[in-house]
């Protein structure tokens, strides 16, 4: 979620859910050593909870990355082991270092001893041909050893030649049942899952069998999925999808002023818009309601009116429908 999970999109987030775990984009711990640790760092206090997301592959680094980042009340700390990218790769991290577990450990018993925030792994169930079976129970026995809080496990492999990022998220075959089993391995550690879930319907089922779920992409793109997360942790399990009983005028006054105050300090209203675009999938008005963020929200000189102008085209009180809005306006 390198470029994406920044903290305006996650301030967007926390409105629509107040109780969900949220994640930054993964940092370097180079970056925050040598780099503008302030402007990698620093967040508004409303997106509690919120975990820093580090990638590294020194142990004495990522240990100062975690010095560093304590003064910054972070809720949780989580050591990327599951991002195949190109930019990880030629760093030696990320998924890079589902090859060697016993390294991972030693990273994570680094982080551990200087931090007195929950340490937590994501990773995936393996890498290029290692087989799932053999890999993952061992790289769970280490990290926990080691002092993992939690593990989030990506449940598809990643090969990391061959492959672009993209295809790593879409092409390797989904392995759900040997994440089951992890947990059913592990009954007293927090294991989460992520990979290929769609929905708080899918997220539903898999809690039937995990601690927790991760969804990355599909919050993103639909990000109207979030707005049932709270009353779904409730125990309404079928608050599936953005509805109409959502404060949607609350959530965009909110952004309105958050995007005046960002553009008093210099920034643009594009920072914030960009990641609103997902917000009415199913809504009547949602495509006018996408222009209108990807081309006003753009220019020189616009301002919060642009997220007035953009809510006021979408049928809020008619809710989601069964069908895109695409087939429905051919029809």
């Amino acid at each position: 979620m390198i470029d994406w999970t920044d903290r305006h999109c996650r301030f967007l987030h926390r409105q629509l859910s107040k109780s969900a775990l949220l994640y930054t984009e993964m940092v370097v711990a180079d970056a925050i050593i040598h780099g503008p640790r302030e402007r990698l760092l620093s967040y508004s206090p409303q997106e509690h909870p919120v975990a820093l997301q580090l990638g590294g592959s020194d142990p004495a680094k990522l240990a100062e990355a975690v010095r560093i980042a304590a003064d910054y009340g972070y809720d949780e700390i989580n050591l990327n082991v599951g991002c195949p990218s190109d930019r990880v790769q030629s760093g030696t991290f990320g998924a890079c270092l589902m090859r060697d577990p016993a390294h991972v450990a030693d990273l994570v018993s680094a982080m551990k001893r200087v931090s007195h925030m929950p340490v937590t792994v994501k990773c995936r169930i393996g890498v290029d041909d290692q087989e799932p079976t053999e890999v993952l129970p061992d790289f769970l026995t280490r990290v926990i050893g080691a002092g993992a809080d939690a593990v989030w496990i990506h449940a598809r492999k990643a090969w990391l030649q061959g492959l672009s990022p993209k295809e790593n998220r879409e092409i390797p075959p989904l392995d759900y049942d040997l994440v089951y089993a992890m947990k059913r391995e592990n009954p007293d550690v927090f294991l989460g899952i992520n990979g290929g879930i769609a929905d708080l319907e899918q997220a539903a089922n898999h809690l039937a069998h995990m601690d927790g779920v991760m969804l990355g992409r599909a919050a993103y793109h639909n990000t109207g999925i979030l707005a049932g997360v709270d009353a779904f942790l409730a125990g309404d399990k079928s608050a599936g999808v953005a509805t109409a009983e959502f404060d949607w005028l609350a959530l965009r006054d909110t952004m309105a002023d958050y995007a005046a105050e960002l553009i008093g300090r210099g920034g643009r209203l594009h920072h914030v818009t960009r990641h609103m675009v997902g917000l009415f999938q199913g809504f009547a008005g949602a495509r006018r309601f996408r222009q209108i963020l990807s081309t006003d929200a753009t220019r020189p000189g616009a301002g919060p009116e642009v997220i007035a102008a953009a809510f006021a085209v979408v049928d809020i009180d008619g809710g989601p429908r069964a069908q895109p809005e695409e087939k429905k306006l051919a029809g």
